[in-house]
Parts: structure tokens; sequence; C-alpha cells
């Protein structure tokens, strides 16, 4: 049997957690947080739970920190299962005195009995942490395409649920934020709080029949729900998504674009647009999920504003609470941005292989539309998809005939049509050899009522050739024999704008930028 003390009764198994005999002599970090006192000893983590009772939260008696130790074990065993080792019983024997349970191990009454749970993980290194690489900025587009791979097979893999989320949930959430954040007026000026429940509301308005129709589709899942940069780690040199939400299945049952839009949330706030424009390009790619753009901006807004009140909140138990709630005042002012996102629009770059046209596509998206910029189409990738290849996989001549590649143009076609049909900005990366196929382009950002921009770059023959024999690791197959076909095209007529890829690259990319303005 266990027992439910008051919360005071936790100082004895605190004291005991930090007490460097507990762990062999080690010497004992402690991290508090609203639910959880983290100790960090040699090459453990011992995680106690809060006996804290909130809305969304309730720890408050033993049992009940016992089951939320279980199930963050299980939970976060699908993401990480080398780190997190097990709950473990902290035993109060029959001399009063207290001891760690082992891992897996039975309980048996002559031990004594659990005064209390905690979860044990094995040590992350902290310099691995993503928030921590993200500071010294040792974050690079490579680890955001390998992260989306580790949370496109995650989401892939999750549990479907089709009795929660949807429009209420989303209701639920923005309605809860905006009345939490109404609460602390001496932080979020009301009239920005006002505003933010203004627009929320209108977009959910619109959009509650996508998110429904998502929900019917599979797309809310048994997610992580607190997905930011915190919460991932280098392990064994791979992204390690960890520490999930256990204690409130409303909060990590959810879409899976929400769940992503936490992290997109993140990287943006910091500064750092283009990675998160990375890993969202390097998702669409695994998942197609054109049409759940047009919840973005919504997603963006909702997680900054939980953001914003979750610091509020616990502003006072910070050294610097003014700051803190600068802090918080910032994220308030993002979910405002967010849920008013710019408007869309068409870029389309042509040329020859060896003209840059990807360079140019992945430096210009991050400035292009909504946040966290544009969606990239390329067709080399969309080619290996069709015909089911790995992207580096090289493919045969039949795949380069003409039907093959009108698949693929019709593909660019579909899916920037969707794409900036859902409110968001796109960018479409192809040779565009064929006036037919420049004119197709531009008819679809006429019918979807976006402005559109054609830019056709050139370089001469000899650059070609040394940039397409330089190339390793990349989705394009052709080579200098392709550029010597492609040399011979009849291009015009062309009204798209001409420039110049020769030269310093950085210079290319700003005269684009110009034009694109």
């Amino acid at each position: 049997m266990t027992h439910d003390p008051d919360p005071s009764d936790q100082a004895a198994v605190v004291d005991f957690l930090s007490a460097p005999d507990t762990h062999g002599g080690a010497e004992v970090e402690r991290v508090d947080t609203h639910g959880s006192i983290v100790f960090l000893a040699g090459d453990r983590v011992y995680k106690l739970k809060r006996a804290v009772r909130f809305p969304y939260m309730d720890y408050g008696t033993v049992e009940r920190r016992r089951a939320a130790c279980e199930a963050e074990v299980r939970l976060n065993r699908r993401t990480a299962p080398s780190v997190y080792l097990g709950a473990v019983p902290v035993l109060r024997r029959p001399d009063g005195s207290l001891a760690l349970g082992g891992i897996g191990a039975p309980l048996s009454r002559s031990e004594g009995v659990p005064a209390d749970w905690v979860v044990v993980m094995a040590r992350l290194d902290q310099e691995a942490l993503f928030d921590r690489m993200a500071d010294r900025g040792a974050l690079t587009a490579g680890l955001m395409r390998e992260l989306a791979e580790t949370i496109g097979s995650f989401h892939a893999g999750a549990e479907v649920v089709t009795d929660r989320g949807g429009a209420d949930a989303m209701r639920w959430v923005f309605e809860d934020n905006v009345a939490e954040l109404a609460e602390r007026p001496d932080v979020f000026p009301p009239d920005r709080v006002r505003a933010l429940g203004t627009a929320s509301a209108a977009a959910l308005d619109r959009l509650g029949g996508l998110l429904d129709r998502r929900r019917e589709g599979g797309s809310v899942r048994f997610c992580h729900g607190d997905l930011h940069l915190r919460n991932i780690c280098l392990v064994d040199g791979r992204p390690t998504l960890f520490d999930c939400v256990e204690f409130n299945d409303d909060i990590a049952i959810v879409d899976v674009l929400y769940d992503l839009a936490f992290l997109l949330m993140d990287l943006e706030h910091r500064g750092l647009r283009p990675l998160a424009n990375t890993l969202l390009n390097r998702m669409l790619e695994l998942t197609g999920d054109c049409d759940g753009l047009a919840l973005l901006p919504l997603f963006l807004s909702a997680r900054a504003a939980v953001r914003a009140k979750v610091l509020a909140s616990g502003a006072g138990a910070q050294p610097d609470p003014a700051a803190a709630h600068a802090e918080a005042l910032s994220y308030l002012d993002h979910a405002v941005r967010a849920i008013h996102p710019p408007k869309p629009m068409m870029v389309t770059l042509g040329g020859l292989s060896g003209t840059g046209k990807t360079t140019v596509a992945r430096a210009l998206a991050p400035g292009i539309g909504p946040a966290p910029g544009a969606v990239v189409l390329r067709s080399d990738v969309l080619r290996k998809q069709l015909f089911g290849a790995a992207e580096t996989e090289r493919l045969p001549a039949e795949a380069y005939a003409g039907e093959a590649t009108r698949r693929v143009y019709a593909g660019l076609l579909e899916r920037a049509g969707r794409i900036v049909r859902a409110g968001h900005a796109v960018i479409v990366d192809a040779v565009n050899a064929r006036p037919e196929e420049r004119a197709d382009l531009e008819a679809v950002a006429r019918h979807a009522g976006v402005p559109f921009r054609g830019i056709w770059l050139e370089a001469d023959a000899d650059t070609l050739m040394a940039r397409v024999g330089s190339r390793t690791g990349d989705a394009s197959d052709a080579d200098e024999a392709v550029v010597r076909r492609q040399l011979l095209y009849e291009i015009e007529p062309l009204t798209w704008h001409r420039i110049s890829s020769v030269g310093d690259m950085e210079s290319v990319i700003s005269n684009i930028g110009k034009i694109i303005r």
C-alpha cells in the first residue's frame, strides 16, 4: 500500500535524493521546474514529480506520481529507449530510513513501502541538447534534415486517435491561452490579448472544418506534446526526442503539424528561421502534407501564446522576474504576428543544370511569405519519389523520358497549387526549359490569385560543367553529358527575369531578392 502525504512530506525524499551518499558519493546537481525536481548524479538522472495539483497536471498523491513516472518511461521509450531506464520507488524502510528501489525489481514489503517514485534516466550530455547547440550556433541544416526524419518516423508510427483533437480541441487551446493571458494585465497589454483572441477565433471559424477532416483522416496522433529544442538531444550522434508530455493526454494527442509547430516556433523565436525552413521543407518532402499549411499560422500563434503564459506564471521563481516578464511579452508579440501572416506568393526558378537553382531556392525560401518561409518544390526530389528511389540513387535514362518528365511537372503544378491555395509561399526549382512548362506554372499562380515571379538563371558552359562535376550526395543526376544536351535546347520565348549566376552567389541571391520584393 502507498500513502498520500502532504506536499511537505516530500522534503525528506528531496533531502535523500540530494545527498551524495545516495549516489555512491557522486556530486549531485539539482534542477527545479514547476512540476518536477531533477537530480543529476554521476551517469544517472532521477526525476521526482512534485506533489502539486494544477488543472492540467495532478501529481497530488503517491499513486498518481507512480502512474505518471511509469507513463513517462513508457511513452518516452518510443523515441529514447536507451535514455529511459525505468521508474523506481523511493522506499521507506521499517526503520524509517529511505532507499532507492531497483529498476524492474518487484516490490517487497519487507524492504519498505514507497514514499515516492522517480524516473531513472541515463544522463545526457548537456552540451548535446539542441537548445545549448542553438545558443552556440552549432545547429546546422544537415541536423535539421536528420531531425525531420526522426520526427517524421515518430509521427508515422504514433497511435492514431479519432475521438480527440480537431476544432473543439484547438478552440480549447486558444480560449485557455487568451483567458490566462488576460489574467496578467501587468505583463500583457489587454489590447494585444484581445487582438490575439479576435484573430484566433476568426482563424478557427475559417479552419475548423479542415481541423476536423484531418482528425478523421488520421492526422491526430499520440504525439510528443512538448517538442521544442530543450527536449531534443544528440544521442549516439542522432537527434533524439525525450521528455514528452505524460501528464495530460489532451496536450499530447494533437495534430502532427501542431506537434511540429512548437519546434518551428522555438527556432523562429531564437532568430533561426533558416533552420526552421529547412526542417519544414524536409518534413513536407517526407509527408507531402501541403494542405496542412493553412493551419500553420494558427498553430504557431497558439504555441507562442502557450510559451508566453507559462513564462509569466513561473516568473516569480526566476532570479530576474522583470526579465522573465519581458521574455513572456515577446512571445505574446510573436503570437500576434504569427496569426497575421504575410500574403503567399509563387516564385519559379528555371535554368540549365548547374546554374545554382537549388542553392538560390534554399537561400531565398526563409525570407518569402508566412513563417517559416517558402516551401521549396524541387523537380529532382519529386522525380526520385515518383520512381520510389532514394534521393541519391541514380535513375535510369527512361526516368527522364518525355512521359516521366510530364508526370514530374504535373506533380509540381499540383503541389504548388495546393501550397498557395493553403496561404503559403512556394518556390518551384526545375529546369523549366519548355515555354509550355513556364506558362503552366504562371497559370497556377494566376488561378490562385497570388503574385508570381519567374527567374531564369544563366551561366556559361564551363561554369555549368564544373558545378555538376563537383556535386556529391545530391538528388540531381545531371552530369556533363546532360549539360551538353541541355545547351542545345531552344529556350525562347523567355519572359522571365534573366539573371547571371556566375560569380559570387551571395550577390546573385541579393539581386534576385530585390526582384521578388
